[in-house]
């Protein structure tokens, strides 16, 4: 299993980087790596990449202001996410944490260099929102 995190500290209040990324209905006005997004329930949703593949995310905690995790799943891959949001003064730290399994062997070597990636992108989108 590929373990990958990634702290920040965004130029944002936390109830602002909060409820960015948590408004998962508008990831596809922000998130440069995104074609799309379809919220199946409060709990299930769909993003598509630029090149239309999909990946299937199912909430599994909402600690507002504090805690989020997700499982997701894609053809390639299985995992765990965890994003911890903590105030320091006028900015917000965030720590995301992800934990995924290749589920072709051959995609194995690769999985923690596409973590980190993943990622550093996904920082540098929310950071945008806050420059």
């Amino acid at each position: 299993m590929a373990v990958s995190n990634i702290k920040a500290l965004i130029p944002g209040e936390l109830h602002k980087v909060w409820e960015l990324v948590l408004d998962i209905e508008n990831y596809e006005a922000w998130r440069s790596d995104l074609s799309k997004v379809e919220v199946i329930s409060d709990k299930k949703f769909i993003e598509y990449t630029k090149e239309g593949y999909p990946t299937y995310f199912t909430i599994t905690l909402v600690e507002p202001y504090k805690r989020w995790k997700f499982d997701m799943e894609n053809s390639n891959m299985t995992g765990h996410w965890t994003g911890i949001f903590t105030a320091k003064g006028d900015k917000t730290e965030i720590e995301f944490t992800e934990q995924v399994k290749a589920k072709k062997w051959l995609l194995k070597p690769f999985m923690k260099s596409y973590l980190r990636k993943q990622q550093r992108e996904f920082v540098a989108d929310i950071m945008k929102n806050f420059l």
